[in-house]
């Protein structure tokens, strides 16, 4: 059992809720994979202009980046990479396309490319390894085989690896090793939802939040 890696309020993408896989593939262990996004109320950025239609966008215009990223269970830290570098954004579509292009490239480079900065916990319940990924460069704060609590921090969200803006990616596998691992299903607990039409729900045991929620931590 989880709880969200963050504090304030995040929007849910690619939730494994809506679909599985939830990213498409079941490559580098993402079968039940979830991503989100830092908001406030339902914007990812406090700027719009030309750059958002047209071209990349500097990544610390987005609410997310630079944001704690907490370990979301006590467990041993498995392995950390740290050193990727922070992309411009690409919110816009025809930044988008000359992207999506190269992805399988970034696949072929191994997990720095796709994941960037990321940490991988063991979790001390033995329910698994979960890797937070995509964290800010220079931003990892722990060192392998170090043990941590639920709610340190681990680094700061950033825009390193296979990703289009600031957002904090978690996946649960049942190695390490995101090449050879196999994607578990996860769950979250004490969150509250607030689905994009209906009313803000509570959860204090155990779910997984839906496409486009935003949820914070209870």
């Amino acid at each position: 059992m989880l709880a969200l890696p963050f504090r304030g309020t995040w929007l849910v993408r690619n939730s494994p809720a809506r679909r599985v896989p939830s990213h498409g593939t079941d490559l580098m262990a993402t079968t039940y994979a979830i991503d989100f996004v830092a908001v406030r109320g339902r914007r990812t950025a406090g700027t719009r202009d030309w750059r958002t239609v047209l071209a990349t966008e500097p990544p610390d215009r987005f609410h997310a980046f630079g944001l704690p990223v907490l370990a979301p269970a006590a467990g041993r830290v498995a392995a950390v990479h740290d050193g990727e570098v922070d992309h411009e954004a690409r919110r816009s579509p025809f930044a988008q396309l000359p992207y999506a292009l190269t992805q399988a490239s970034r696949v072929r480079a191994g997990a720095g490319a796709v994941a960037g900065n990321h940490v991988v916990l063991e979790l001390a319940d033995g329910a698994g390894f979960v890797l937070l990924a995509h964290l800010r460069a220079g931003s990892v704060r722990v060192r392998q085989g170090e043990a941590v609590a639920a709610g340190d921090v681990l680094g700061e969200c950033g825009n390193s690896g296979n990703s289009t803006q600031p957002h904090v990616h978690v996946q649960v596998m049942d190695a390490a090793d995101a090449r050879v691992a196999r994607g578990l299903p996860m769950a979250f607990r004490g969150y509250r939802a607030l689905p994009r039409t209906g009313r803000a729900t509570e959860v204090p045991g155990a779910g997984m939040p839906g496409e486009a929620d935003v949820v914070e931590p209870l």
